[in-house]
């Protein structure tokens, strides 16, 4: 007989952990992981990577899932090994080789077609992916050997450096370097330059190193997670506002703080600004996101008053109990 499992008991927790997601592991598998070491109510990943790619996958938990949508926005950076001259099913390692071809291009021929791939332009997302059409991911689609019409998506290529290329021997390879837009599909980057180059190619790695201002250099291995304590997985967490880089920051006094958090414009002496990460001044506190216009403070994602308490960035020691504070 099987012992019988451990109830978890969840409770809030709130911030962003970087994490190093390991080869064989869906998203959602190393952030189920992740929640369950964290003993986590609520949680979700920023950006889908293949079972077969690794890297850097932030994850928000609680009141950070507020303003996950940024991280997903985010430009990535990503390190590719092509495998030259054979097209896969699946445009990676995982599918069944349906094409080889010799692979007789130069040096020069490979900086020109990468240098072609750089810009603006339009990527046709592959059917093996989790990209949805009608509820269901293209990939779903793509194991019942159904095909289905996919639109063309506007993407930017910012850089593609090479980092090595063998165009010899037994298995031919070219180790890039990309930096990206959001939504850009490295697998179908990496067949459209060896379409290009007349050999096919389908990806044999891929590992995402960037995200934003966030570096896999600075993430945590699941491994590394479950031999913290409780307290230590805690500490990992980063603060909610690491998310809001780039934001204006607006501190408001307890009365403005606490109009504001019930969704109340507010107007004061503020240059226009697209985007706003928004204070309560003592104790110094994350409030939300705003917006303002023509000097006026209009809220964005706002977070609920004990998410405000439990993620006050302030030595809480001694100071007022901000949730009262921030009853209207």
């Amino acid at each position: 007989m099987h012992a019988p499992r451990t109830r978890v008991q969840r409770r809030p927790v709130h911030g962003v952990l970087l994490l190093d997601k390991p080869l064989g592991l869906s998203s959602n598998q190393a952030l189920q992981k992740a929640k369950w070491l964290l003993r986590a109510e609520k949680a979700g990943h920023t950006g889908t990577l293949d079972p077969l790619a690794s890297g850097l996958l932030p994850l928000c938990f609680g009141a950070a899932t507020k303003f996950s949508q940024l991280q997903l926005d985010a430009d990535k950076i990503y390190e590719t090994t092509l495998r030259l001259g054979q097209r896969t099913s699946t445009g990676d390692a995982e599918g069944q080789v349906l094409e080889s071809k010799p692979v007789q291009c130069t040096d020069a021929e490979v900086a020109r077609v990468l240098q072609q791939f750089t810009g603006l332009q339009m990527q046709l997302p592959p059917m093996h992916s989790a990209l949805k059409k009608d509820g269901r991911a293209l990939y779903e689609y793509a194991r019942a050997g159904e095909a289905v019409e996919r639109t063309p998506r506007q993407i930017t290529i910012y850089a593609i450096d090479l980092l090595d290329a063998t165009l010899g021997g037994s298995a031919p390879s070219l180790r890039l370097r990309v930096r990206c837009s959001k939504g850009t599909y490295i697998r179908t980057l990496g067949e459209d330059i060896g379409a290009a180059l007349g050999c096919g190619a389908h990806l044999s790695a891929l590992r995402r190193s960037a995200s934003a201002q966030f570096s896999v250099d600075t993430a945590w291995t699941l491994d590394a997670l479950e031999r913290l304590d409780e307290a230590q997985r805690l500490q990992a967490l980063l603060p909610l506002d690491v998310l809001l880089q780039g934001h204006v920051d607006v501190t408001l006094d307890g009365d403005n703080a606490a109009r504001f958090l019930s969704g109340m414009r507010r107007r004061g002496p503020w240059p226009d600004a697209a985007r706003v990460a928004v204070y309560a001044q003592a104790p110094r506190a994350l409030l939300g996101t705003a917006h303002v216009q023509g000097g006026e403070l209009i809220p964005g994602r706002l977070l609920s008053p004990p998410e405000v308490s439990a993620c006050s960035t302030a030595d809480r020691a001694g100071a007022p109990n901000i949730e009262s504070e921030l009853v209207v």
